[in-house]
C-alpha cells in the first residue's frame, strides 16, 4: 500500500509546532526524519520499528562519523516522530553503537585577548560580543534577547527559555549599560518606523500571540538586536522583523580574532568559556558560575577548573618551585 511522505512531514511539522518548539528544531527534525526514510529506501516509518532506528543511528556513528550530539539529535527527531505523530510505542529497546563523545578542554582567551577581540568588533556586533563575554550568554540567547529582558535598574539580564527550556538571570556589565541604552534608542526609532508603515509585530513565544494579540507590536517584546530588513515568517506567512542571524556574529568574531592576531581557534562560544574561567580565577564559587551559565549539571561547569592557570588543584610545576 502506497503512503504519502509529504503528508507525514506536514503532520510532523504540526506536532512540533503544537509543542512550541523553535523553527530551528522543526527544520532539524524534518531533515532527520527525511534522512531516516531515505536510509531505508522510502519505506514507511509505520512499518518500521526499533531495529530500523538502531541500524540508522549506528550507520551515522560508524560510517558517517557524526559527532555524539548529532547522533543524539537524530535519535530525538525519530523518536518524536513515533511518539507524537505516529502515536506508536516502540516495542523493543534501541541499542546502537554510540558516536564517541570527545573529551576536549574548551579554548579560553586571556583577559587581554578577549579585550582585543571585542575591540576589533563594530556596532551591534561589538555590543553582542561584550554580552557574550561579560554576561556569559550563548550565541542564540544573545540573539533572542527582548527589550523586557534587560533590567538596567537591577543590572541583570533575564535569559528566557535558555538551553533546557529554563529561565535564568545573569549579570549586566556596567560597561555595556550606556552603549546598550544608546543602541535601544536607535532600535526604538526603527520600531516606530515599522509601526508607521503598518508593520512592527514580532514573533511571540508559545501561544501568547493568540492570548495577547496586540502584544506583538509592543516595544517591550521587540528584539534587542533586530534584523536589518523585514522577512517572511515561514510559519505564519506574515512579514516581521526577526532578530539578527547568529552566523553574522560568528563570522564577525572569527574575523576580529584574525585581526587581533590571536593564535587560537576563536568562536562566539570561546567568549562564554572565557567568562566562566575568569570568574573562577577571580575566586567566585563554582556553583555561582554554574547558575550564571545555566548548566544543569555541575560536572559541565567543572571543566573550567581544568583550564585555569594552575589547574583545578592549583598544582605548580616542579620547574617553577
Amino acid at each position: 500500500m502506497a503512503w504519502d511522505q509529504t503528508e507525514l512531514i506536514e503532520k510532523l511539522r504540526a506536532a512540533v509546532r503544537r509543542k512550541h518548539y523553535s523553527i530551528r528544531t522543526e527544520k532539524s527534525y524534518v531533515r532527520w526524519v527525511e534522512r531516516y526514510i531515505d536510509f531505508h529506501e522510502g519505506k514507511s516509518p509505520q512499518e518500521m520499528g526499533a531495529a530500523h532506528i538502531t541500524s540508522f543511528l549506528t550507520h551515522l556513528a560508524v560510517h558517517s562519523k557524526v559527532a555524539a550530539a548529532t547522533q543524539n539529535q537524530a535519535l530525538n527527531a525519530v523518536v518524536f516522530l513515533y511518539r507524537h505523530v505516529l502515536h506508536k510505542e516502540l516495542d523493543e529497546s534501541i541499542e546502537l553503537t554510540h558516536a564517541k563523545r570527545p573529551k576536549r578542554l574548551p579554548t579560553v582567551l586571556t583577559r587581554e585577548e578577549a579585550a582585543s577581540v571585542i575591540a576589533m568588533l563594530e556596532g551591534a556586533n561589538k555590543l553582542m560580543g561584550q554580552l557574550l563575554y561579560g554576561s556569559g550568554l550563548r550565541l542564540m540567547e544573545c540573539m533572542r534577547l527582548r527589550v523586557k529582558d534587560i533590567d538596567f535598574a537591577q543590572r541583570q539580564i533575564i535569559v528566557r527559555d535558555g538551553k533546557g527550556m529554563k529561565d535564568r538571570a545573569t549579570m549586566l556589565p556596567d560597561a555595556t549599560i550606556a552603549p546598550l541604552q544608546d543602541h535601544l534608542r536607535r532600535v526604538r526609532a526603527i520600531h516606530d518606523r515599522d509601526l508607521a508603515a503598518g508593520h512592527g509585530s514580532v514573533y511571540m513565544p508559545t501561544a501568547l500571540d493568540r492570548k495577547y494579540p496586540l502584544a506583538a507590536k509592543e516595544w517591550i517584546w521587540q528584539y534587542v538586536f533586530p534584523a536589518a530588513k523585514l522577512s517572511k515568517d515561514p510559519r505564519s506567512g506574515s512579514f516581521r522583523r526577526h532578530h539578527l542571524s547568529g552566523s553574522s556574529l560568528q563570522r564577525a568574531v572569527k574575523k576580529a580574532a584574525r585581526l587581533a592576531a590571536i593564535p587560537k581557534r576563536v568562536s562566539c562560544h570561546t567568549l562564554r568559556h572565557s567568562f566562566a574561567t575568569h570568574l573562577l580565577e577571580n575566586g567566585y564559587d563554582i556553583r555561582t558560575v554554574q547558575e550564571l551559565l545555566g548548566h544543569k549539571d555541575l560536572k559541565t561547569t567543572m571543566v573550567y577548573t581544568h583550564v585555569l592557570k594552575r589547574g583545578g588543584l592549583a598544582v605548580r610545576s616542579p620547574l617553577d618551585t
